[in-house]
């Protein structure tokens, strides 16, 4: 088990950290977004434009997870075999 907090997992670890935060964050980018357009437009938005709103907070969603993960991955394994 403590093979697995090694260095040589640490990309198993950064996809892991992007799957767990990836749907969330999708979720509230795209909730933010629709509630952005629906006060602007001063309207529902329809289906379609849902749909697009989504792939974008996709996107934005999966750019901004995969850095997280390989930033804080890279932190916490560089403090953990760090040598004081």
């Amino acid at each position: 088990m403590q093979d697995l907090f090694s260095p040589q997992y640490q990309w198993l670890w950064t996809l892991v950290l992007f799957v767990a935060l990836f749907y969330p964050v999708r979720q509230l980018i795209w909730a933010m977004s629709v509630r952005r357009e629906e006060r602007k437009l001063g309207k529902p938005t329809d289906e379609e434009r849902r749909r697009a709103l989504k792939r974008r907070a996709a996107l934005t969603s999966g750019l901004l997870c995969f850095v997280f993960s390989i930033a804080y991955v890279h932190v916490m394994f560089r403090s953990m075999f760090s040598s004081p």
